[in-house]
């Protein structure tokens, strides 16, 4: 009896430490594709003008990539358009992924991708 209850005991262990390390057919898509809008935020805020801190900023948080977008859309270093419409893209994403839509998810990839060309 002791053993069968160790093998399931050992069964959801393991289970419960590989279940997490499982990614998604859209994961590695959506990985690059955030990575290039960081990049391209980074590039934008490291070749532009700078803007006084803001109160939030002086919260100690870390800024998030939507909110860093919003300061190099306002000073006009990227467009506001294309900013909105590669995040509500990646959110559209990760919805999709998070839904296994696999044809969702790389449709709105792209989308954000074309946006982040221009």
């Amino acid at each position: 009896m002791k053993f069968r209850c160790s093998l399931a005991l050992s069964a959801v262990a393991l289970f419960l430490t590989v279940a997490p390390g499982l990614a998604s057919q859209c994961a590695k898509d959506l990985d690059e594709t955030e990575a290039a809008f960081d990049a391209k935020l980074n590039a934008a805020a490291a070749a532009g003008p700078s803007a006084p801190e803001s109160t939030l900023a002086t919260l100690h948080h870390q800024p998030t990539p939507g909110t860093v977008a919003q300061a190099e859309a306002q000073l006009g270093d990227i467009s506001a358009e294309n900013v909105q419409i590669v995040t509500d893209a990646l959110d559209r994403a990760h919805a999709a992924d998070e839904r296994d839509d696999v044809q969702a998810c790389r449709q709105d990839l792209a989308e954000a991708k074309a946006a982040l060309r221009k």
